[in-house]
């Protein structure tokens, strides 16, 4: 029986984590792997495309409702897409409490609850933002996550939030053995993106994984509350995702990120992303 792997995605607030998430969710289901997916986001869209629409109930919803004692698995954990698991964290009403102990509740209780099978190939957790907060560490922090992938564009304040989350998996690689699996680049057509973002990744000491160009049919496929690979099957984009999934199931290379300073990154930014920019201005 193949090792459970266990992959945590992060990435800048906006930058498609979760709808990356999903659709290579799908990708995997194809390839016949069993899947699990966490979402560790308050809003509780992280399944939403998995299960046609916004239709899961959270753990922490499902504690305040009907107490910890009642709750059985079928309750915090519906079938989607593919026959992915899903279930959803949830958080505090907006202002209140920390978001970050709903993924510590959700997870503990998956694991009495008896929702990590033998059969499960892979679990995914969609971790909300950064990781400057131990709780949204916690799937890393914990041992729980060893592999890492940070979804990632060629615009500056995602390669920011990037660099960030490099330094938190640093720090907890030296304890928990978490490893950096790459960068997956959710295009947003910026120019010299690719040369970018593989200068990116090479300085972080990892490698871009996937570069997965922008297309609209992932806007009109979430509309209709489906994955890409749901929605329509054999466009080019469902093609994309699928060889991400293949790239993330071939992926061998997992590393401890060497994060840049700022002044650095600043560097690479200005070689490969704002060369022009002064040509931009003229008038």
């Amino acid at each position: 029986m193949a090792e459970l792997r266990q992959i945590a995605i992060y990435g800048k607030g906006g930058i498609g984590k979760s709808t990356t998430t999903q659709n290579l969710t799908a990708g995997l289901c194809e390839h016949g792997k069993k899947v699990m997916v966490v979402g560790c986001d308050p809003k509780a869209d992280s399944t939403r495309l998995l299960l046609g629409g916004l239709a899961q109930k959270t753990v922490l919803d499902t504690i305040r409702e009907e107490g910890e004692d009642d709750i059985s698995l079928d309750c915090i954990m519906k079938e989607g897409f593919g026959g992915t698991k899903c279930v959803e964290s949830g958080g505090p009403e907006p202002g209140v409490g920390c978001a970050g102990r709903g993924i510590i509740t959700s997870i503990n209780m998956l694991e009495n609850l008896g929702a990590y099978t033998d059969d499960l190939d892979y679990v995914f957790y969609d971790v909300l933002g950064d990781v400057v907060c131990g709780g949204f560490a916690m799937p890393i922090r914990e041992g729980k996550a060893k592999e890492i992938y940070i979804v990632a564009s060629g615009e500056m304040m995602a390669l920011y939030a990037a660099n960030n989350i490099s330094k938190g998996v640093q720090r907890y690689a030296r304890t928990g053995g978490v490893r950096l699996g790459g960068i997956i680049c959710n295009s947003r057509n910026v120019d010299r993106e690719l040369d970018l973002l593989r200068a990116f990744a090479k300085e972080l000491g990892t490698k871009l994984l996937y570069f997965v160009p922008r297309d609209n049919v992932v806007q009109h496929a979430e509309i209709h509350k489906q994955t890409v690979i749901q929605y329509k099957p054999d466009s080019n984009q469902a093609q994309e995702y699928r060889n991400l999934s293949q790239a993330v199931i071939d992926n061998k290379d997992f590393v401890i990120p060497t994060p840049m300073t700022q002044e650095r990154l600043e560097e690479i930014l200005m070689e490969y992303g704002m060369m022009d920019l002064a040509d931009d201005y003229k008038i």
